[in-house]
């Protein structure tokens, strides 16, 4: 094995939130951290970024001034091992905009654009670890072989700590949980 296909001494080390905090916008950027451990996520297509940046402004101005949506930071999950994601649109608290590290119960909403070599974080782990979290809703969006986007949505159970299944739509948002909002995606 040549020397440049050996990971960097820093991706075979466990990441404590306390190292984690420390690091640039620009270190954490296009990574998370799972049970200690950097995952690098490639970068999304431009497609994935419109449609997260498209349905974060329709989220926000629907919202009201309780909550804001914005996109792709960090969200705790947990501390210890640290695991912190990145989902692609992030509806939480106005209050906490300068809080950081953002945690689950400053969320109301995550949102998951699923690219290709995301599909099972996306489709299984990632909603395992938000719903544990607390969580009240996801949504997951498929790219639909059409071009029409497909959004998946999800509301926690949390007594069983576990998504129950909701709507499903093809193209035009319009739903009234977690608040009335109508978005089409069917143009991005």
């Amino acid at each position: 094995m040549s020397a440049e296909m050996v990971a960097p001494a820093w991706m075979r080390m466990q990441v404590t939130a306390e190292q984690y905090d420390s690091w640039s916008e620009d270190q954490c950027a296009g990574v998370e951290i799972v049970d200690g451990m950097v995952v690098v996520s490639p970068s999304a297509s431009k497609r994935h970024r419109r449609l997260a940046r498209v349905l974060a402004n329709a989220l926000d101005a629907a919202a009201g001034p309780a909550w804001n949506a914005d996109t792709d930071f960090d969200v705790r999950l947990q501390e210890g091992p640290l695991t912190n994601r990145r989902p692609d649109v992030i509806v939480y608290r106005a209050d906490t905009i300068d809080v950081t590290p953002t945690r689950p119960e400053h969320v109301l909403l995550v949102i998951e654009v699923v690219s290709l070599g995301s599909e099972t974080t996306d489709r299984i782990v990632k909603v395992d670890q938000y719903a544990k979290a607390g969580i009240p809703f996801y949504w997951r969006i498929e790219q639909g072989t059409t071009g029409i986007p497909l959004v998946y949505t999800y509301l926690l159970d949390p007594a069983s700590q576990v998504y129950r299944d909701g709507d499903v739509f093809t193209g035009v948002v319009k739903t009234r949980a977690p608040f009335p909002v109508e978005v089409d995606l069917g143009t991005v």
